[in-house]
């Protein structure tokens, strides 16, 4: 990160500026300088993030109350540079920047966390995960899914795996085929706020029909949401920032440590899937597929040999079930995921298309 000692020129925000307001001046500034009142206040961090996550490309300078201590946080929550007082301790500063040299988790800088780079170990970890995901499509070409699901759970590959579920429309053949391989599998549900009480309550019976033993209940940060979406209302006027604060931000922060997740995704649901892939690499984790391939007849066939319970909605018409405001039934000659936010130029929450990709053009 960059040491400036001069007032740098660039539009001056305080951190404690309204969120869409520092988006707004996102929109057209070169440059965004976000000015610290006190080094307690972590909004300065949270907006970096979000602008981040958000495509801003433009230069994010840190200014005001900040310690070197936070130097390191600053660059990785997506500040290019911090500008320093005629007083600083410009040493300090570099000493802190530079006294970790491996990150745990993913952030804004795109620095590779140590678990996703790490050499050695029992399995083909040491080629790295996109070697991994290559070998594993060549291998499990045609693989039944819980062949795949097998292939993943293997101690020899080395991975921490979840598994991602809405419990909608189609979740059950996923998960009986993870209640079948191994029903400890952890399993990732955004509680969102905003589910129809049947996927709330489809859930709890199915978790019990299946036997699923760790279903985890991720919800959005009550700060983040209390700051950014107090009536519960963001839905009506940006649904992609209501995705990425309900939906985006949560799974985020539920995946760290996980090296793999499984998704119920398939190649027919619509256009963004269509190549789709069983194995492959999101954010610098291992995204695994075992449906990918699968047809709405194969689904359905499934559903039926193996009697699980459909969701409530399906028998309405529901062909795709996400968050109340956002969903309605899909026509019959409608694709599986048309009822998803009808009338809007958006197919996906965001969660599978990478942190870069979530909100442009999701």
């Amino acid at each position: 990160m960059q040491l400036l000692d001069a007032a740098q020129a660039g539009q001056r925000l305080n951190v404690s500026t309204p969120h869409a307001e520092v988006e707004a001046a996102a929109a057209t500034a070169e440059v965004l300088i976000l000015e610290f009142d006190a080094f307690r206040d972590g909004r300065g961090f949270s907006l970096a993030s979000s602008l981040r996550d958000h495509g801003f490309r433009g230069r994010l300078i840190a200014a005001g109350n900040v310690l070197p201590d936070q130097a390191r946080h600053l660059r990785r929550s997506g500040f290019d540079a911090v500008e320093l007082s005629p007083a600083a301790d410009v040493e300090a500063w570099r000493r802190m920047d530079e006294a970790f040299s491996a990150v745990y988790q993913s952030a804004a800088d795109d620095e590779r966390p140590v678990w996703n780079r790490r050499p050695g170990g029992r399995g083909p970890r040491t080629d790295g995960l996109d070697a991994l995901a290559e070998r594993l499509n060549a291998e499990f070409a045609g693989a039944p899914p819980a062949a795949v699901l097998s292939a993943v759970l293997d101690p020899a590959l080395g991975l921490k795996t979840a598994a991602i579920s809405s419990f909608g429309a189609e979740s059950a053949v996923l998960l009986h085929l993870i209640a079948e391989t191994n029903p400890d599998l952890p399993v990732i549900f955004l509680e969102t706020g905003q589910h129809f009480l049947q996927t709330l309550s489809y859930r709890a019976a199915l978790t019990r029909r299946l036997g699923l033993a760790d279903v985890r209940i991720i919800m959005p940060d009550p700060a983040e949401r209390a700051a950014l979406d107090a009536r519960d209302d963001l839905w009506r006027t940006d649904a992609d920032a209501c995705c990425d604060l309900r939906k985006i931000r949560p799974l985020a922060r539920a995946a760290v440590g996980f090296s793999a997740l499984v998704t119920g995704r398939k190649r027919y649901q619509n256009g963004e899937r269509a190549t789709l892939r069983v194995f492959e690499v999101l954010d610098g984790v291992l995204r695994v597929n075992p449906l990918a391939d699968w047809t709405a007849d194969r689904v359905r066939a499934w559903l039926d040999a193996h009697e699980l319970p459909l969701h409530p909605l399906v028998e309405q018409g529901y062909a795709s079930i996400g968050c109340l405001p956002c969903t309605r039934p899909s026509g019959a000659d409608e694709d599986a995921r048309a009822g998803r936010w009808s009338g809007m130029d958006k197919t996906e929450c965001g969660i599978h298309l990478g942190c870069r990709r979530a909100m442009v053009g999701a």
